[in-house]
């Protein structure tokens, strides 16, 4: 690798790293906002958090583990199964998506909305939690696409392998940041 493709590698996981941050800073403003609004009268202090949030909980932290190891398999350049596990971290992915939109009906069947008369601050907080956690874990889901498409093409080779890491490295950060809401909506009460 000459100087030049180093300072680029360099630049592409420092503007991920940026935006990791960034991403972070967002959440922790409205972690922050949650535990200031928890104050007000109109608060509930005995909602339950949807089971559908626990399962979707486990699938992230396997779809982790179905990604890491898929790594490890492209370091021994063990291709067809790399593929096969970050297809099926894909797919983990999606069952994620499913458990956290059957959240969202459960929390309407307890009868409390996004807006409106029957919404609730407590409600509506973790609405918008979840929904932007899900815009991220959407672009997520589309670059595990492509990994699996530079796979299928043979891309990633010897060194070349900056997409996978750089996709790697999002989707750890995606499922650690759902973690963190996910323990701090259920242990802040």
């Amino acid at each position: 690798m000459d100087e030049l493709e180093t300072k680029q590698v360099r630049a592409k996981k420092m503007m991920l790293w940026v935006g990791m941050i960034s991403i972070s800073m967002t959440f922790a403003g409205l972690t922050s906002a949650y535990v200031v609004s928890s104050s007000r009268a109109d608060w509930l202090d005995k909602f339950q958090i949807p089971n559908a949030f626990t399962i979707s909980t486990f699938l992230i932290i396997l779809s982790s583990a179905t990604f890491y190891s898929a790594k490890k398999l492209l370091i021994k350049k063990k291709i067809r199964k790399t593929e096969l596990l970050t297809f099926f971290t894909f797919v983990l992915g999606l069952l994620f998506v499913y458990f956290q939109f059957k959240g969202f009906g459960d929390i309407i069947n307890q009868g409390y909305y996004f807006t409106g008369a029957e919404s609730s601050i407590t409600t509506s907080f973790l609405y918008v939690l979840v929904l932007l956690h899900l815009a991220h874990l959407f672009s997520g889901l589309i670059v595990l696409l492509v990994v699996f498409y530079q796979l299928q093409k043979g891309s990633y080779s010897g060194l070349k392998t900056l997409g996978f890491e750089l996709a790697h490295l999002y989707w750890h950060f995606l499922g650690i940041l759902w973690i963190y809401l996910y323990l701090f909506v259920m242990l802040y009460k």
